[in-house]
């Protein structure tokens, strides 16, 4: 398995927490973080801000298809921003932790 940190941008936290538990209960992420960010972004020709809800996640590449699909059965946007990046190193314990969260699922 190979562990993955996932971003997502939701429009509040009641929408975060939606998507976190969906995911946590079918066991496709290990753990969730949320933070409240300042969004400014290019959206339909034009220049516009938001405030919202950044989702930080831990979990394998080989969940993220499963992970996708929850996302979009769930989200409120037309095109939400989902990304997965590699983990290179973490603390002792971390790689083992994150695949027996996923397991099974």
């Amino acid at each position: 398995m190979t562990p993955i940190s996932l971003t997502l941008t939701c429009k509040d936290s009641t929408e975060a927490e939606i998507i976190i538990q969906a995911l946590l209960a079918q066991r496709l992420i290990a753990c969730a973080k949320t933070s409240a960010v300042s969004s400014t972004f290019y959206w339909h020709k034009h220049v516009e801000k938001a405030q919202e809800v950044l989702i930080t996640m831990e979990s394998v590449l080989e969940k993220f298809a499963e992970i996708e699909s929850v996302v979009k059965s769930l989200h409120s946007y037309e095109t939400f921003v989902l990304q997965a990046y590699p983990i290179l190193k973490a603390s002792v314990g971390v790689q083992a932790w994150i695949a027996e969260a996923v397991k099974n699922s």
